[in-house]
């Protein structure tokens, strides 16, 4: 038996489960349109591949990846694309994002599929088809897998599928569990094949002994086919967020993973159960990741999983279920982590696992925030063992460098701190709000930080080319005055028979040597006063010749005054002798 260990904090919220877990999961209709953002999050985007007008096939690439962390992204039906624009995206602050917007035809046509070759021994083959085929985790990050399956030079002993599901109201992946076991455990062999694990623990929470069942059944069938190193299904105790990644590592296999650092670093590598079965499909089916698995409950009056087209619009999904009338919001995941839509025109997207619809009665308007008491009830149910009240505290004032000593970007906004206080303090929107002006200061600290480089990068350019500039003509001043100093020795040596010297005049010879630095700086000022001198030259004035007699006098009358003032006298023009009378 396995040895199972405990997590610190938590807590055990209503688990509302049944609400939608026992029926099987259903085919969505296809929607009136099908809107596929080209951004997945914050550290994604691609670039569209078609044009408006095109037609396309179910599961053709419309956007190639853009940088390591992006993937490409598929038509999840055939149709015409209809538009490439901003449209709503499913998120908190109700912004847009660049989308592909297809209006089906009603056929949903695949395209050529082409299934990778498994005995293809190479890896990193594996890793880039699977980057091809748009496959990330669903288990709400949406993180790229095949980055996740390139450990690098770290060693991963361990792959961990993760059916936990610990969130509220969220059945998705247990109803996936029931029914598609055989082909999450064909996955993960293909997973484990990637990091060179050597073996394979599936974690589910005990609250869903149907899927426990159905799991171990498909992973003995796998041995008994000759399959390879035993795969483990495991009932872990069920406790929110024992879906954690760190947590279910720790209750699985004991290892504490410390703050900054990932799974990975410990030999340890954590995949959600529907990234399992994409990935069997991809490579199995060479079917891209076009369709997921998604709960609609709560105030509704038909709950259950559906699976539906990747971009099929919120407020189609929704009339599926039909809300009733008292339904006055929709929460995008669970209750603990997601979060209230500001519409539903948005689309469902790959990291879409549950829209649950709200209703008074359902979710009463949350108690009047009142003053911490510093309890310390929120640290207690931390999973992570932070200390959210000090968090609290620098949020409020505002000290974010101080909050990031306390390890704010460790907190996983699992809501377990918010749950247990007794103030009612939405303590996770508070470490959101931090989290966010950290960001901006970072990006526009980098901003200043490059027009900075800029500015001294162009400085020094200026000073160089002047430098350059100053040089050139020092040396351009002392080869002319070089010059002109040999032609005057020449001159002076020049016998006057008008024969030639065999030996160059000791004039000519310094002329011809190497001049330095300082003669070549000399001659520069030199050359610079004999232009200034020949600038006042021409300046002077030239009419002079022909002065009166009453000029005359006036020009002696200022030289008078030049010279009691001291003033070198400028010389004037010879006087004229006055007429006499």
């Amino acid at each position: 038996m396995l040895q199972l260990f405990k997590f610190k904090g938590g807590v055990k919220p209503e688990s509302h489960k049944q609400e939608s877990a026992n029926l099987p999961i259903r085919s969505a209709p296809l929607p009136t349109r099908v809107i596929i953002p080209l951004r997945l999050n914050s550290l994604t985007t691609a670039t569209p591949t078609v044009a408006i007008g095109d037609a396309v096939s179910k599961g053709q690439c419309i956007a190639t990846a853009e940088g390591r962390m992006s993937t490409g992204i598929h038509a999840s039906t055939s149709g015409h694309v209809v538009a490439i624009e901003d449209a709503a995206f499913p998120h908190p602050s109700g912004f847009s994002a660049r989308s592909v917007i297809i209006a089906p035809d009603g056929e949903d046509r695949w395209c050529e599929l082409m299934p990778f070759d498994e005995t293809n021994p190479d890896p990193q083959a594996l890793r880039e088809f699977l980057r091809n085929a748009g496959i990330v985790g669903l288990g709400g990050a949406g993180f790229p897998s095949h980055v996740k399956l390139s450990p690098g030079q770290a060693r991963v002993d361990t792959l961990i599928i993760n059916g936990a599901e610990c969130e509220p109201w969220i059945t998705c992946d247990d109803r996936l569990m029931r029914e598609r076991a055989t082909a999450i455990i064909a996955g993960a062999r293909i997973m484990r094949r990637a990091v060179g694990a050597q073996r394979i623990i599936v974690g589910i929470e005990d609250n869903k002994p149907e899927a426990v069942a159905a799991m171990q059944a498909a992973a003995a069938a796998e041995e008994a086919t000759g399959g390879e190193a035993a795969i483990r299904v495991v009932a872990v105790p069920t406790r929110y967020p024992a879906g954690g990644e760190k947590q279910l590592i720790r209750v699985l296999t004991g290892i504490e993973i410390p703050f900054g650092k990932l799974g990975f670093h410990y030999g340890v590598q954590c995949f959600n159960v529907g990234t399992a079965y994409a990935v069997h499909r991809a490579v199995a089916f060479g079917e891209p990741l076009v369709n997921r698995v998604v709960t609609l409950t709560g105030n509704v009056e038909t709950a259950g999983n559906w699976e539906i087209p990747i971009g099929m619009p919120i407020d189609e999904f929704i009339a599926l279920g039909k809300p009733k009338a008292d339904t006055d919001r929709f929460l995008m995941g669970g209750p603990m982590m997601g979060f209230s839509l500001p519409g539903t025109d948005a689309p469902l997207i790959k990291t879409s696992n549950c829209i649950i619809a709200g209703s008074p009665k359902l979710f009463p308007p949350p108690a009047p925030e009142m003053p911490c008491i510093r309890c310390g009830e929120c640290a207690k149910a931390c999973p992570i063992e932070l200390q959210p009240f000090e968090l609290y505290w620098h949020t409020r004032a505002k000290t974010f460098g101080k909050t990031q000593e306390y390890h704010i970007f460790d907190c996983i906004e699992c809501g377990c701190c918010s749950f247990v206080c007794p103030s009612r303090i939405p303590l996770v929107q508070y470490f959101r709000f931090a989290k966010s002006e950290i960001w901006a200061r970072e990006k526009e600290k980098n901003a200043a930080d490059q027009a900075k480089a800029r500015f001294e990068w162009k400085t020094a350019r200026d000073e160089r080319e002047k430098a350059e500039k100053a040089e050139k003509l020092a040396k351009a001043a002392a080869a002319q005055a070089a010059k002109k100093a040999a032609e005057a020795a020449a001159a002076a040596a020049a016998p006057v028979d008008g024969t030639t010297s065999a030996t160059p005049p000791p004039a000519a010879a310094e002329a011809a040597a190497p001049v330095d630095a300082d003669a070549a700086r000399k001659a520069a000022i030199a050359a610079a006063m004999e232009r200034a001198r020949a600038q006042r030259e021409a300046a002077t004035p030239k009419n002079t010749d022909q002065l009166t007699p009453a000029q005359q006098r006036e020009i002696a009358a200022v030289d008078a005054l030049r010279q009691q003032a001291g003033i070198e006298p400028v010389p004037a023009t010879p006087a004229t002798e006055e007429p006499k009378s």
